[in-house]
């Protein structure tokens, strides 16, 4: 048996921010490590799972893919992360390292607590929380207060003198980071990056480490090997909630919402993906994922969506057997009209 500590990389971010790619990308590129993959997807459709298996890296085969689709991993610890942490320690060919992939709603705090579990303590330690920055949101002011107006309206309002609940989850998982990527600066100026830079430093006491990436390429020198144990330093990584709820009161997500639309054949994806961006901007959903079926096409057409803006590319081949379709997952605030929305998405075939 190793008498090492397999070392455990958190990688985390808000909805969009580039995770799943640069995940994809360090697992093609990781120097022959043999790599466990823990995927916490939000919503009923594995749409990351389904990507990250299709990249065909050696070092980590569909078996060393788990994927845990019950809910936000912050709040299914103990139901569902231990047992699946305590199965991979089981197998008798043990990675070389386990990355872990949290939905972008989840906090990361409880998950790293989870590491200081006696079962997994003796076993593995978190080599760092990695926490990836969609850097042309942030620039467009996705994620910043309009101080002054939120001054000006104190004095009518003091339901006003708060953070929104997307706002502080935005400003948790960088108060847990020892790595934040500045994602997606190539859609940015040098002048809006500078921005981007001093908001985000803005947004946690810590000083976390913070590196520039396009396209989620990162080399896997830069992500693997931090040496941390962030386990050992929870306590100064608290978050919005646990410092203003240390009751024991339990975390959830009800603010928003998810479902998936299934949907037929697309014969022209180029006009199908124009009218989602009306569908997206008119309903303020704030992320849209999934896969396309284009007639003719060998291919599946890969989405993905953060505002009106919708990266697509075709990522593999269905598979012999496999059910042609095209399947979205659509994640929004709680106040989000699912039956509305998905009425209009399913207009357009």
């Amino acid at each position: 048996m190793n008498q090492q500590k397999i070392p455990a990389t958190v990688i985390t971010g808000f909805l969009g921010a580039g995770k799943t790619t640069m995940i994809r990308n360090l697992l093609t590129n990781a120097g022959g490590k043999k790599i466990a993959l823990i995927i916490n997807e939000f919503g009923d459709l594995g749409v990351d799972g389904e990507v990250l298996k299709g990249c065909g890296a050696e070092n980590c085969t569909e078996d060393d893919i788990i994927e845990l689709t019950n809910g936000c991993i912050c709040c299914t610890v103990a139901d569902d992360f231990i047992p699946t942490m305590s199965k991979l320690l089981e197998r008798e060919n043990r990675p070389d390292h386990i990355v872990i992939e949290t939905s972008g709603l989840a906090l990361p705090q409880p998950l790293v607590a989870a590491f200081n579990w006696p079962d997994i303590r003796t076993q593995v330690t978190v080599d760092g929380v990695i926490t990836v920055v969609d850097s042309a949101a942030v620039a467009a002011g996705r994620f910043a207060d309009d101080h002054d107006a939120v001054d000006a309206r104190r004095v009518a309002d003091d339901n006003l003198d708060h953070e929104s609940p997307i706002e502080e989850l935005f400003e948790d998982q960088l108060t847990c980071a020892d790595l934040i990527v500045l994602n997606k600066t190539d859609l940015i100026d040098s002048a809006g990056l500078a921005r981007v830079r001093e908001e985000v430093a803005s947004r946690t006491a810590r000083k976390p480490a913070m590196i520039e990436a396009k396209n989620g390429d990162v080399p896997a020198s830069v992500l693997l090997g931090l040496g941390i144990g962030t386990e050992d330093d929870i306590g100064n990584r608290k978050s919005h909630h646990e410092l203003e709820h240390e009751d024991g009161t339990p975390h959830d997500h009800d603010e928003f919402d998810s479902f998936v639309v299934d949907l037929g054949p697309i014969a022209d994806p180029a006009i199908f993906i124009e009218s989602l961006k009306g569908i997206i901007a008119e309903h303020d959903v704030l992320r849209l994922k999934g896969f396309v079926d284009v007639p003719g096409k060998p291919m599946r057409l890969q989405l993905q969506a953060v505002g009106s803006r919708i990266d697509h590319y075709f990522d593999r081949a269905w598979a012999a057997g496999e059910t042609r379709g095209t399947r979205l997952v659509v994640i929004g605030l709680h106040e989000m009209d699912e039956g509305a929305v998905r009425k209009a998405i399913e207009g357009l075939v």
